[in-house]
């Protein structure tokens, strides 16, 4: 009966002199901060070589988008897409088309030489 009292003594004793550490508070992430979308770009191509002519062009800000562009149409016309976006009245496109009609521009090209290659068929073991 002793050897217990004195063991729980000593187990007192010894958890008293633990320094005391509260529990740590949970960690919070920061919160993100998002902020609405802005953005403008715009590009070109205009290769002599393959015939690609084309342009666009795009703003946002927040949910309004707006842009457009144009492409060169095999029959020498021109197609205009105008676009328009926000949260409340959903896309508006407006497609227009301008001259063309006529045949399709001839591109001249050199030819490719073509290099036959022989092939040897792989012999099987048996």
């Amino acid at each position: 009966m002793y050897k217990i009292i004195a063991l729980v003594a000593c187990l007192a004793a010894v958890a008293t002199a633990l320094p005391y550490k509260p529990a740590a508070e949970p960690h919070h992430e920061p919160k993100e901060v998002h902020h609405p979308a802005q953005y403008k770009f715009e590009y070109g191509v205009k290769d002599g070589h393959t015939g690609d002519h084309k342009t666009q062009w795009e703003h946002r800000d927040g949910d309004h988008v707006k842009g457009q562009y144009t492409l060169e149409e095999a029959d020498g016309g021109h197609r205009l897409v105008e676009y328009e976006s926000d949260a409340h009245g959903g896309i508006q496109i407006q497609v227009k088309r301008v001259g063309g009609h006529g045949s399709a521009p001839k591109v001249h090209h050199e030819p490719i030489p073509v290099i036959p290659v022989k092939v040897h068929p792989k012999k099987h073991r048996h």
